[in-house]
C-alpha cells in the first residue's frame, strides 16, 4: 500500500511539472509575439513618419517652384500692364502656408493632403495666369500696332506741314525779294560854287562844290505803301564812305556789321515812281579817282553807280 500511495505521489508531481513548463513556454511564446508586434509597430511607425517627412518636404518643394513661377507671372503681367493685386494677395498666402511647413515638425497625413490639394489649386491658377499673359500680349500687340500706325500717320502730317512751312517760308522769301524797292535813273550831279549843275559822270575836282544824288524808285505792286529809310553811302577811292556827323552821317547795321553811310532821308512809300534827291556838302576838295555810290532800304542795296574825279 505504501508503494502504491508513493507512485501516485509522483505521478501527480509529474504532471504538476509538465503543467507548470506548458504554462511557461505559452507565455514565453505570447512575450515572443508582443515583442514582435512592438517592433511591427515601431518600425511601421518609423516607416509612416518617413513617408510623412517626405510628403512635407515634397509638398514644400512644389509650393516653393510654385511661388518662383507665380513672381514670374506676376512680374510678367505688371510689365504688360495687367492688374496684379489679387496674385500678390495670393503669393502672400502662398508664403505663409510655405513658412507653416517649414515650421512643422509633427504634421498629420490629413494635413499634408490638404496643402497638396492646394498645390493643384495653384497650378491651375499658374495656368489661368498664361491665357491672361496671352491676352494681354495680343492687346499690347494691337496696340503697339496702332501706335506704329499713329506715328507714320503722325511722321506724314508732320512732313505735310514742314513742306507746307518751307513752302509758306519760300513764297514769304519771294515776296519780301518782289517787294523790294529799286532805284532807277540815278543821276549824280555836280554843282559848283556858282551853283551850276553837271551829269557828266566825270569831273574836276573844283566843278564839285557840292554832290546832287537824284533818283526815282521803280513802280512795285508788291510792295506795301508804308514808311522807309533810304541811305546814302558815297565810297572814296579808298574804299571809305564819306562821313560828316555835321551834315548827318551816321551808322547802321547790315548783315551783322556795323556800316558809315554818309546821308539818310525817311519817305513815305507810295508806288508813285516818286522822285527822290540827295544834295551832299562835303565843304573840301574830292581827291582823283574813282567813288563808288550806293543806295539802301530796310538793309538792303536798292541801287548803285559810280562817278570819277580826275
Amino acid at each position: 500500500m505504501a508503494e502504491e500511495s508513493k507512485k501516485s505521489n509522483y505521478s501527480e508531481l509529474e504532471k504538476e511539472s509538465k503543467n507548470s513548463n506548458r504554462k511557461i513556454i505559452i507565455i514565453a511564446f505570447l512575450v515572443v509575439i508582443v515583442a514582435v508586434i512592438g517592433v511591427k509597430f515601431y518600425l511601421d511607425s518609423e516607416q509612416e513618419n518617413e513617408q510623412l517627412q517626405q510628403n512635407l518636404e515634397e509638398t514644400y518643394s512644389e509650393l516653393d517652384s510654385i511661388s518662383t513661377q507665380l513672381d514670374l507671372k506676376i512680374s510678367e503681367i505688371e510689365t504688360l500692364g495687367g492688374d496684379i493685386t489679387e496674385l500678390q494677395l495670393i503669393r502672400k498666402n502662398l508664403e505663409a502656408e510655405k513658412e507653416d511647413l517649414k515650421k512643422s515638425n509633427n504634421w498629420a497625413a490629413n494635413q499634408i493632403q490638404r496643402y497638396k490639394d492646394k498645390v493643384g489649386g495653384y497650378e491651375e491658377l499658374l495656368n489661368l495666369q498664361d491665357e491672361k499673359i496671352k491676352k494681354l500680349e495680343a492687346i499690347n500687340k494691337e496696340l503697339l500696332s496702332e501706335n506704329t500706325n499713329l506715328k507714320s500717320e503722325k511722321n506724314v502730317l508732320n512732313d505735310s506741314i514742314s513742306r507746307l512751312k518751307n513752302n509758306r517760308e519760300e513764297l514769304e522769301d519771294k515776296v519780301e525779294m518782289a517787294s523790294r524797292l529799286k532805284a532807277e535813273n540815278i543821276k549824280i550831279i555836280a554843282i559848283n560854287s556858282r551853283g551850276s549843275e553837271r551829269d557828266d559822270k566825270e569831273y574836276k575836282p573844283r566843278h564839285i562844290e557840292k554832290l546832287k544824288i537824284q533818283f526815282n524808285l521803280a513802280e512795285n505792286n508788291v510792295a506795301q505803301p508804308e514808311g522807309k529809310e533810304i541811305i546814302l553811302r558815297v565810297i572814296n577811292p579808298l574804299g571809305n564812305a564819306l562821313f560828316d556827323v555835321a551834315t548827318g552821317s551816321g551808322s547802321f547795321m547790315i548783315d551783322g556789321k556795323e556800316m558809315f553811310y554818309t546821308a539818310k532821308q525817311e519817305i513815305l512809300f507810295d508806288n508813285t515812281q516818286q522822285e527822290l534827291s540827295f544834295i551832299y556838302d562835303r565843304g573840301e576838295e574830292y581827291e582823283e579817282g574813282v567813288y563808288q555810290l550806293e543806295l539802301y532800304a530796310d538793309d538792303y542795296v536798292i541801287g548803285k553807280e559810280k562817278f570819277v574825279v580826275n
